[in-house]
């Protein structure tokens, strides 16, 4: 497939200054996708430099609010009228079933049409009582300036929105770098933010990987802000490169989160089938490799072997296969080296004294799932404990963890027992205990009989490890803002402090 050009800026497409190309595979069949242009830091300084002009003297942070929310609109709408053609692109480039495709479009939507109407439903600034009628005091929200926005591999387009949307409805101006695994849907982002309207420089785009590209990004002087959603050890070098030039900093640093199954919920055929159908739902949508994955399932000792029995049974069951084929349920993971870091894990837990249900390695080859994609069969390992790797790391992959609880205490206790602090459910009959829980839990998210909707007027981060600052919700605005507190005194007079 020929090369596409895929660095933005100032409002022309072109090739890497160094000429370098990336090849995007195909996790089904370890195919070429596509290639890309693989940049390099002087990438970087240039779009940064385009974005940095456009902020200081384009019109962008000028516009005024109901313009800048009306060209988020159109990219909304543009966004549905290619929606086929960007979920087949999602599709390809992660893996993920084309269904999964066409949700990721439309909360990519929502996401857009939720920032436009937030900022025009705001006031000008928060009026401050000073005291005194011959004061006039307001707070004022202006952009920060210019973002650095770097995105995951499993959710391209959606983390791209969550953070593009907010962005430009506050008046920023922006360079993004998606994963180099995954980055062809966020050029499409880019393509229709500029179809929409958006004046040239305000998007940015480079591709290419997290060095040097996103560790350029993070440490630029030039750049006001940083926004970085990956893994732990890679957010904690962008927090280092960004403390240099004191910038704002995001970060969504994914969890380890917990499924809490309590025996009541299982009391009826109708509520035991639906927490294991959740169950299914929170460890195994995308192969797992989802943020908030619910990939430890803590479950009540007395309703265990039963629940983990079925739990394996539909487990076996889960159709595999390129995420584009008819019946297919779950994709492959997005990458070999992903593969073999997922089968370490499985070796170590058994290795651990796990015990293996279901799962464990590469399911059989067929006509819908060719043998070179990277293919891992959904995993469930019995019998765990907190001392296991599996238990305390992020998998990011299709393994469901066991764990087993008496009492409430223990439960809450069990759940919370995790560095990182990002989701989890409850799962109780009971509505006391199903507040209690819940109010107990240290997670960002909490889900109550449920487990992974999000909304968009929600804010979405997490506590301890899982990052800084949230997304999504007035706060996801928020971070994209500075306040500034103008102090008007309607009357002067001379103070008279020095005598003189």
């Amino acid at each position: 497939m020929s090369a596409i050009e895929s660095i933005q800026v100032d409002g022309e497409w072109r090739a890497a200054l160094g000429g370098a190309q990336r090849e995007v595979w195909d996790p089904a069949d370890a195919t070429t996708l596509a290639r890309v242009a693989e940049s390099d830091r002087s990438d970087v300084d240039l779009a940064v430099a385009a974005a940095r002009r456009a902020f200081d003297g384009g019109p962008w942070p000028r516009t005024p609010v109901s313009e800048r929310a009306a060209l988020l609109r159109r990219v909304a709408d543009l966004l549905q009228r290619d929606r086929e053609t960007i979920a087949l692109v999602e599709s390809r480039d992660t893996g993920k079933t084309l269904e999964e495709g066409r949700v990721d479009v439309d909360d990519v939507t929502a996401a857009f049409r939720y920032f436009a109407d937030l900022v025009v439903s705001e006031g000008a600034g928060r009026v401050v009582d000073a005291g005194s009628s011959e004061v006039h005091s307001v707070v004022a929200y202006e952009p920060v300036g210019v973002c650095a926005l770097i995105t995951p591999w499993n959710y391209p387009l959606l983390q791209a929105s969550w953070k593009i949307a907010p962005a430009l409805a506050a008046g920023n101006t922006f360079v993004i770098k998606p994963s180099e695994i995954t980055p062809l849907s966020t050029v499409h982002l880019v393509r229709l933010l500029l179809e929409a309207g958006l004046p040239a420089g305000v998007a940015g785009l480079v591709t290419g990987a997290g060095d040097p590209v996103g560790a350029r990004l993070a440490e630029h002087p030039q750049v006001d802000l940083v926004s970085f959603t990956g893994g732990l050890v890679s957010g904690t070098k962008v927090a280092r490169a960004a403390a240099a030039t004191v910038k704002k900093v995001a970060l969504e640093l994914g969890g380890k989160n917990p499924n809490v199954v309590f025996a009541d919920a299982c009391a009826t055929d109708e509520g035991f089938d639906t927490a294991v159908d959740q169950a299914l739902n929170a460890a195994f949508i995308h192969s797992g490799q989802v943020c908030s994955a619910g990939s430890r399932l803590i479950v009540e000792e007395s309703v265990r072997e039963r629940f983990v029995t079925e739990l394996a049974r539909r487990a076996e069951r889960i159709e595999l296969g390129r995420g584009t084929e008819e019946g297919v349920e779950c994709g492959p993971l997005v990458s070999r080296q992903h593969w073999e870091k997922i089968q370490a894990y499985v070796a170590s837990a058994l290795a651990d004294g796990a015990v293996l249900r279901c799962g464990g390695g590469r399911p059989e080859p067929a006509a819908h799932r060719p043998a070179a994609g990277f293919f891992f069969a959904p995993t469930v390992l019995d019998h765990c404990h907190r001392n296991m790797r599996v238990v305390r790391e992020e998998t990011f992959g299709p393994l469901l963890t066991v764990e087993t609880f008496r009492t409430e205490e223990e439960a809450v206790a069990l759940a919370n027992d995790t560095e990182y602090g990002l989701a989890g459910a409850v799962w109780p009959a009971e509505a006391g205990r199903a507040r209690r829980v819940a109010g107990r839990l240290r997670h960002g998210t909490v889900w109550i009989n449920d487990y992974h909707p999000y909304l968009p007027q929600a804010e979405w981060g997490g506590f301890g490890r899982s990052g800084v600052g949230r997304e999504l919700g007035p706060t996801g605005l928020a971070e994209y803002r500075e306040a500034k507190h103008i102090y008007q005194n309607l009357a002067p007079r001379p103070v008279r402090w020095f005598t003189g």
